[in-house]
């Protein structure tokens, strides 16, 4: 999935585990209001490296069985997501979009499908009282660490879930897989 050649890493879906985790944070935690943390040139220059990464939202599938689970899935996802995204192609679309970036970080996509639903209950121009931006409630520093500098990049679909999928592989990576402290982090 990495487009500069180096092999890329598998890593471990989080699962189950990750959805009760996020479960599991107190009610009053919404929004994230994640917290800039000084960072290595290295590790920004790698986050910033993962975030531009032009690849299409697009997914291969090794064999027909893989490709029928991830059809079911949509299909899943897709009816239980109807009130929240009435719109077909854009629930479809985000699905897709999710799923793939899910894919390239290594995140399992139930445990992000529950954020998301925490941090914005699917609504792509939510505002935290924090100044969180999109789905996945990114604060808008990030940008400016990572990104380009616009912030109001957040509001775009494929650009806020990249970004959220990336800031949480971090701390994931971060707090050596601890899902708890990882969300602890994410939510700030």
């Amino acid at each position: 999935m990495h487009s500069s050649g180096a092999p890329s890493r598998r890593r471990a879906p989080l699962g189950a585990a990750g959805v009760l985790a996020l479960a599991a944070l107190p009610r009053g935690v919404r929004a994230g209001a994640q917290q800039y943390e000084p960072m290595a040139e290295a590790v920004r220059n790698a986050l910033a490296a993962q975030l531009a990464d032009p690849q299409p939202p697009r997914r291969s599938f090794p064999d027909h069985a893989a490709r029928m689970a991830y059809v079911d899935w949509l299909e899943t996802m897709s009816a239980r997501l109807a009130t929240r995204k009435p719109d077909p192609v854009v629930r479809h679309d985000f699905l897709r979009t999710l799923d793939y970036e899910c894919t390239r970080a290594g995140l399992d996509r139930q445990l992000v499908l529950a954020l998301v639903q925490v941090e914005s209950n699917f609504r792509k121009y939510a505002v935290s009282s924090a100044g969180a931006r999109g789905y996945m409630q990114v604060m808008p520093f990030w940008a400016g660490v990572i990104g380009d500098g616009d912030a109001r990049k957040l509001f775009d679909m494929q650009t806020n879930l990249r970004y959220g999928c990336v800031i949480l592989r971090h701390y994931l990576d971060l707090e050596r897989g601890d899902l708890f402290m990882a969300l602890g982090r994410y939510n700030g």
